[in-house]
Parts: C-alpha cells; structure tokens; sequence
C-alpha cells in the first residue's frame, strides 16, 4: 500500500498569534509522524498551487479577488474568527493545489491513497465567502476537479469533523455528482446541519447530514458509520472518496464536547478505507480541516496514516475518555429515523 502525504513549509507562514488554527497544528503533527517512524513509511508527493480556474470553479470571482485584496493590504479578517496575512493567499492556493495534486495522484495509480496535509483549512468555506477558518474550500476543489479533469460522476464527501462542513454543503447543494455525508456536534458553530438539509433540486437526497449531541463516543461514531454510511456509500457506488478529516471531536478537544478517542478515529479510518477499497479501487484522500487539542490532532492523524497504510495495530497513547458514555441510545434511535428520511428501509 503506496501512501502519500503533502505538505509544504508554506502552510505554516499563514498565521496570526494567539488563535487556535496555529502553525503549531501541523509541527505537531509532523513530529509525531517522525516520532512514531510513520513519516518514512509514507510518500511525499510536493503540492503546486491550484489555479485561478481551479478556484472559480467553485467559488465566485468576486470572493477571490476579495482575498487578494485582503492579503494585498498586508491581511486583517474576514470576520471575527477568519484571519489572513500577507503569505494567506499563497498558502491557501497551496491547500487547495494539494488537493488537486493528490486526486490526480490517486486517480493515475501513481499511490493508492494520500493524506493532505495543509493549513488554512477549508470545509467552512462557501461560493462566495471565507469563514471559520477558512479560506477556499479545500476538498470542493478536490471534487470539482475530480468531476471536471478526471470525468467521474459520483464522487463522496466524508465530513467527520465537529463542525459541520457548511461550505461544502453550500457548494453541491444542487449536484447529484456528489454525495456529502456529514457528522457534527449540533448546536455549534456554524449553525448548520439540521437533519432535514437534504439536498435541493437534481442535488434532492445527496446531502445527509447527522447533527449529534454532545457525548458521542466511539462506539456511537461507528454506529453511524456502519449503519447509515456504508450503505448511502453502497447505493452511492463514489468513484472516489473524500474525507474531511477533523479531529476536535476527541475528547480533549477545547472547541467541542464530542468523546471520541484516537482508536475510535483509527476506526473510522479505517471503516473508511475498506469502502473505497470495496467501492472504487482503494482511492480515497483525507485532508486536514480541525483539531485544536495539539496530541490528539497529531496522534489522530497518525492514527489515520495506520488505517491507510493497512496497518492492523492502531495505538492510542491517550487512552480511553474519562468522560461516561452517554449518548448511544440517542444515537441508535436517531439513526433508525435517519435510514427513512434518506430511503434505507
């Protein structure tokens, strides 16, 4: 098994002090990949920056040029919680071309599956706007140009952080090319996420969203991936697989109140990675969006990189949440009223 990792140095000069999407994020990453001997099991594959092209198609011109107009003016915010600096449009570029990099990577066989790691992050981020973070979103340009360069026609978005991937949604809304499966603590930020956003117009049912209490533990995550997610995926029949991969639901996580643990992310993971072996040849691409508790981010990733090189020992050096389990029933019921809403029964 062939995996790859990109990253450039570049990702960490976008920054702003004191906030919480910090360089360090990916520093702490790349230790523990060293630090655990993963890192030379894995193949670097050098990002080149998307294109305006690869930008426009699914964002507008106009939030574009507004980011080189920030940036140009030496940076500021675009609102309270997304930043940029003179380095954030070269950076985000950089993200996105990443993602472009490793689809076509893993769609010419050159690796069997690839990891991005990038910073800023991008799920967040609509046609037409930066927010949470977020500057372009990073995984719809991967789609896009999957669709669009590659001609595939079905293509599945994972979104397991817990946040929900608004941008993403507001992107293929309408589309039936792409299926978006999101889990995500709701009530949060940013609001979306309702269980009844399905989908609209030819996009009707390809939307399918699990808004979660606060709580849900691994065997909760797993729950939902087993039994709503693997089949969605099987009618689905993706051509590739991407996941936005967001580790601020681990228990330790600042910003959120989920409780899953490092092995519970190994075993998404590697749910995961079985349906794109099963589904579409093992091609599947994780990209970095959340994760603010530094070890559980690095430890998460890493946790992932086991999943995708096939690795049947997954460490958890963080061990089990000191918090109880409390949500599965919740979970269970939900997601028996989830299978009718999309069809399942």
């Amino acid at each position: 098994m062939t995996t790859a990792y990109l990253y450039a140095p570049l990702f960490l000069e976008h920054q702003e002090y004191g906030h919480p999407e910090s360089p360090e994020r990916l520093n702490a990453i790349l230790r523990t990949l060293d630090e655990t001997a993963l890192l030379p099991r894995l193949m670097p594959l050098e990002p080149a920056p998307a294109t305006e092209a690869h930008i426009e198609a699914v964002h507008t011109r106009e939030h574009l040029a507004r980011v080189k107009q920030l940036v140009a003016r030496g940076g500021g915010h675009f609102d309270p919680d997304t930043y940029a600096n003179e380095y954030t449009l070269d950076a985000a570029l950089l993200a996105a071309g990443a993602l472009v990099r490793a689809v076509d990577a893993v769609i010419a066989g050159e690796v069997d599956n690839a990891f991005a790691l990038v910073r800023p992050p991008g799920h967040h981020a609509t046609r037409t706007r930066a927010m949470g973070f977020c500057i372009f979103n990073n995984v719809a340009i991967a789609a896009q140009h999957a669709l669009e360069a590659h001609r595939l026609e079905r293509v599945l978005i994972v979104d397991y952080d817990v946040h929900h991937g608004n941008g993403t949604q507001d992107i293929f809304y309408d589309s039936p090319r792409v299926l978006y499966f999101s889990t995500h603590q709701y009530p949060h930020y940013p609001g979306t996420g309702d269980w009844r956003e399905i989908g609209r117009g030819e996009g009707l049912g390809y939307t399918a969203n699990v808004p979660l209490p606060a709580g849900v533990s691994d065997r909760g995550f797993q729950y939902i991936f087993d039994e709503l997610l693997v089949p969605l995926a099987e009618r689905y029949s993706p051509q590739l697989i991407l996941v936005s991969a967001g580790y601020d639901a681990h228990w330790s996580d600042p910003l959120a109140m989920e409780n899953l643990t490092v092995a519970g992310y190994g075993a998404l993971a590697r749910t995961l990675v079985a349906l794109a072996r099963d589904l579409c040849g093992g091609r599947i691409i994780f990209t970095l969006e959340g994760g603010y508790h530094l070890p559980a981010l690095a430890y998460g990733v890493a946790a992932t990189c086991h999943a995708l090189l096939g690795d049947e020992n997954i460490p958890d050096p963080l061990g089990a949440s000191p918090h109880p389990e409390y949500a599965f029933d919740a979970v269970r019921h939900y997601v028996e009223h989830l299978k009718g809403v999309h069809n399942l029964v």
